[in-house]
């Protein structure tokens, strides 16, 4: 049985005469009638009382008309649901973000919920390595990354530059210096994040390059937890320029320039290459372009070449 023959059995129970539901539906009275009858013949009952002219229905018939109500109700609702997820008018967006790179994301979620707030949005806190796993198995469908995931099964575009810096508390003797060497620091007693990570290994290895003592006896969980405990004078960190913006800002912690550690990072938003994405998805990918064009600065909106 399909939806059509369904609306014609509906249409003469609902008129009590094949030749009103006929008119009803602009079709023939004999076109009306075959539908019927292959409908009965596939459900192996008879609908309707031939023997009477108001096309009563038979007790098969009531118990049909029930559920076919409800199936081309429940179409109805299937279509209206889509238009409204096609429109925005709802749907949901699942983003696998760690600590760090969820702080880009603040701004951007800020600005789509004020073009869409009828979109549900997720953000799925993992490890940054585990986030490329996240978004191919189908538990996100966005992440966003501090590295290049080297995924052949992903897209990734570029959204955010940003870079690592050296931060003291106001009151550190360095304060005072616009730039200084990486030789000074052998003495300084670093925070770090307890988090393995490329730009950890990268830091590493850049003292041991210039045979100064990296000295990381102090290890927290989250960024917010080192940003306070520097400023309480407590070590230095190097930690990404993004999460100290607002520090910064009110001088609760001081930047000073190292020469010879330049590490610069880009954020990329990665998606799987062979999905389709949701509506909400693509219309966060607009926002997050849109975005990237009104700010400029560390904000962009570079797609990357496909892997082979």
């Amino acid at each position: 049985m399909d939806l059509g023959q369904l609306e014609v059995f509906l249409a003469v129970a609902r008129e009590g005469r094949f030749s009103r539901a006929a008119e009803k539906l602009y079709r023939t009275q004999s076109a009306v009638s075959q539908s019927v009858h292959k409908l009965e013949a596939e459900i192996g009952e008879p609908l309707f009382d031939r023997s009477s002219r108001e096309g009563l229905l038979t007790d098969a018939g009531r118990v049909l008309q029930e559920y076919a109500e409800r199936l081309l109700n429940l179409r109805q609702d299937a279509h209206e649901a889509l238009v409204e997820l096609r429109e925005l008018h709802k749907g949901k967006l699942a983003i696998a973000a760690n600590e760090f790179t969820a702080l880009y994301l603040l701004p951007v979620l800020a600005e789509f919920r004020r073009l869409h707030p009828m979109i549900s949005i997720t953000v799925n806190r993992s490890l940054g390595s585990r986030i490329p796993d996240d978004v191919l198995r189908h538990n996100s469908e966005l992440g966003v990354l501090s590295y290049d995931p080297q995924e052949p099964q992903l897209r990734s575009t570029v959204v955010y530059l940003d870079e690592l810096i050296f931060i003291v508390p106001p009151s550190h003797p360095l304060a005072a210096a616009h730039e200084i060497s990486i030789r000074q620091l052998g003495a300084e007693l670093f925070v770090a994040h307890n988090v393995p990570s490329p730009y950890r290994e990268k830091v590493i290895q850049a003292f041991k390059r210039h045979k100064t003592p990296l000295h990381m006896d102090i290890e927290l969980p989250t960024l917010q937890a080192i940003k306070r405990f520097v400023a309480m004078g407590n070590g230095v960190a190097l930690v990404p320029e993004i999460s100290v913006e607002n520090e910064l800002a009110r001088g609760e912690l001081v930047r000073i320039a190292v020469r010879e550690l330049r590490l610069h990072r880009k954020l990329r938003l990665i998606y799987r290459k062979s999905a389709s994405l949701s509506h909400a998805a693509r219309a966060f990918l607009k926002v997050v372009e849109n975005f990237a064009h009104e700010r400029r600065g560390k904000y962009c909106f570079q797609r990357e070449h496909p892997k082979a």
